[in-house]
């Protein structure tokens, strides 16, 4: 009689060997048996004891001649299966999702939108509605920022940038300072825009024996420091930035901008340090050839920098946007292309100093920034939005996040780095400190992530994603003659695929991590990732050359004579070129006499700092520290390095 089917899973049960319990290897076939009784890897994951059948066991595969890994040693081996099999996560898989607090409040918006709007076609017309007077409003207002006002007696201020100066630093100026003419008797109506406090030099720019670097660069201040000094008696080196040294003076606010005159002011010297408005200016006891100071007691209509209004007006619609809109694929675009023109052209944008070129540069940057977002919109954000009712918390997660991240001259200006490469990080106070918190604090999150990943059984793809990003970092860090930089974008496309998961923290992650990626590509563009050292250290950095070597000084009270060896022919040097008070007084090449110079004293009382530095031609490499000519005839050596 045929057996029943409960019987044969009775007999199931019952036939397994007893050995297998015992030792995991199968009982021997008794004669006449055609099969071979095995566990089942698939359904037991090995070792587990469940007792189901199906393909071979892992020790009788690894005994086999066949297998490959034989030579590495088996605990180790049993430890990567074990890994492996945790990277899979439960099965079934546990799917993230945000259960919103108070749901009924987060989805008021949406169904009241869906109540009087059911059509698509209705939610399309309220939609463009909505952007359109986004539009109207930022135009308008931008508009009204950009219009530069008047000043009477004076005309329309010029917009200049945070960094603008009348002078440059070596001997880009040339012989005597020829090149930035004229030295005085000139005015200009000047405009500037808003948090130019923040922008410091990012290379060593020495003034004297001091060597400025990550600070504001404002050299001089009120005459005796009297604090109730009138900006006319604000007199600042012609090298310093003229925005800043106006905020110093109180001409403009550093949160709103504002217009002044500049006025040309010829030789000056004994400029003084004060602090003013938040500056620190620097002291130099020397004369230099071009000063300049402020024109007081003007009247303009000149229009501030509203960038804040404008940020306002942003803010609310991205809001109004997020709390009424349960379509990623609405919500998305629209608050991308708000951020990254608000980005663009006001809180952050490029250092061009009229509205037709910045509109065309930031619009040239927008098209490949939006391709390059539509696909991590694919394959991380969609994902993490898609079936999200938790509007409000996605507001104030990740739009919050996100204007962080847009806005990161502003809110990360306290962590001390400017640039991620290994000269910034040993120069810049603090910075190396700054980085190992970071990196901690990035691992954490990263463990947090990796969890979230394993329970929803996608930690296995992920790896190896992040696998190829890692080879490919190696990669560029082993390419001779380049190094790489890890730019605000490129840091956002790294680390945007980990917060695919729907959960209150990736919604974090995520904002800010879009948010750097506008910022970085709004305000700097697409720039790579890999950079020659020339590209990295920027115009005014140093090339750490070869420095002249100087033989013998003479001084006395009223002269002083250098002597130095000749310029090494095989590297390309032919000159020498020397400054006195930061500028180039003389030059000398072959051919023509000896290699000597005496100077005599320009201004009675007065130190003189010297500096020297090979030339190819018109250009020059490093220059030395300063050399000090002292008052009573000494000399204080230069110490080593460059400057």
């Amino acid at each position: 009689m045929a057996p029943k089917p409960n019987d044969l899973e009775d007999n199931t049960e019952r036939d397994v060997p007893s050995r297998w319990e015992q030792d995991g290897g199968p009982e021997p076939s008794t004669s006449g048996s055609s099969t071979l009784d095995v566990r089942s890897r698939a359904s037991s994951n090995v070792g587990d004891g469940s007792g189901s059948y199906g393909t071979l066991p892992v020790w009788l595969r690894e005994s086999s001649k066949s297998f490959h890994w034989r030579w590495v040693p088996y605990r180790l081996r049993q430890f990567a299966r074990a890994v492996a099999a945790w990277t899979e996560g439960p099965d079934p898989p546990r799917m993230q999702k945000i259960t919103p607090f108070y749901p009924s409040l987060q989805e008021a918006p949406v169904r009241l939108i869906a109540r009087y709007f059911p059509r698509k076609v209705q939610k399309a017309g309220v939609l463009g509605a909505f952007l359109l007077c986004w539009l109207l409003t930022f135009s308008l207002v931008l508009h009204h920022s950009a219009s530069a006002g008047n000043i009477k007696g004076y005309g329309r201020p010029q917009p200049i940038w945070c960094g603008a100066s009348y002078w440059s630093g070596g001997n880009s100026c040339g012989l005597n300072g020829n090149r930035c003419r004229p030295f005085d008797n000139a005015m200009q109506a000047f405009r500037c825009p808003a948090n130019c406090k923040a922008t410091h030099v990012l290379n060593p720019h020495a003034v004297g024996t001091q060597e400025i670097n990550y600070k504001p660069f404002v050299i001089g201040g009120p005459q005796g420091n009297d604090p109730d000094a009138s900006a006319s008696e604000y007199t600042y080196r012609a090298d310093s930035f003229v925005c800043q040294a106006a905020i110093h003076a109180g001409v403009v606010s550093n949160q709103r901008g504002g217009c002044g005159v500049v006025k040309l002011a010829g030789e000056h010297g004994n400029f003084t340090s004060t602090k003013r408005n938040g500056i620190q200016s620097i002291a130099f006891d020397a004369s230099f050839p071009k000063s300049f100071t402020f024109i007081s007691g003007l009247s303009s209509n000149c229009i501030k920098d509203l960038r804040w209004p404008l940020l306002a007006v942003t803010v609310i619609f991205t809001t109004i946007l997020s709390v009424s809109t349960a379509s990623p694929a609405v919500f998305f675009p629209c608050v991308f292309t708000m951020l990254f023109f608000h980005v663009g052209l006001v809180s952050d944008p490029p250092t061009n100093t009229d509205y037709a070129s910045l509109s065309s540069l930031i619009i040239g940057r927008f098209l490949p920034a939006a391709f390059v977002a539509a696909v991590f919109y694919r394959y991380t954000i969609k994902p993490q939005q898609e079936n999200l009712n938790a509007y409000i918390e996605r507001t104030i997660l990740w739009l919050g996040g996100a204007w962080v991240g847009s806005l990161n001259n502003y809110t990360f200006v306290f962590i001390p780095i400017q640039r991620l490469t290994p000269s910034d990080l040993r120069a810049q106070p603090g910075a190396r400190l700054a980085l190992v918190i970071i990196v901690v604090t990035l691992f954490a999150i990263a463990i947090g992530q990796v969890w979230y990943l394993r329970l929803e059984g996608r930690l296995p793809r992920y790896l190896g994603v992040y696998g190829i990003f890692v080879s490919f970092l190696i990669f560029c860090v082993i390419i001779p003659t380049l190094n790489l930089r890890i730019h605000h974008y490129f840091l956002a496309l790294l680390l945007l695929p980990g917060t695919r998961v729907q959960t209150r923290p990736s919604l974090l992650y995520q904002g800010i991590l879009v948010g750097l990626f506008i910022n970085g590509t709004a305000r700097w563009g697409f720039d790579s990732i890999l950079q020659t050292t020339t590209e990295l250290r920027g115009p005014d950095g140093l090339l750490h050359s070869s420095l002249p070597n100087i033989t013998s000084v003479i001084p006395t009270v009223s002269n002083i004579t250098f002597s130095w060896a000749l310029p090494p022919l095989k590297k390309g040097y032919d000159g020498i070129s020397v400054l006195v008070n930061d500028v180039e007084r003389f030059r000398w090449y072959y051919g023509e006499g000896e290699p000597d110079k005496t100077f005599w004293r320009s201004e009675e009382g007065e130190r003189e700092y010297f500096r020297f530095a090979y030339m190819r031609g018109n250009g020059a490499a490093d220059f030395t520290k300063a050399g000090v000519w002292e008052v009573d005839g000494g000399w204080k050596e230069m110490e080593k390095g460059s400057s």
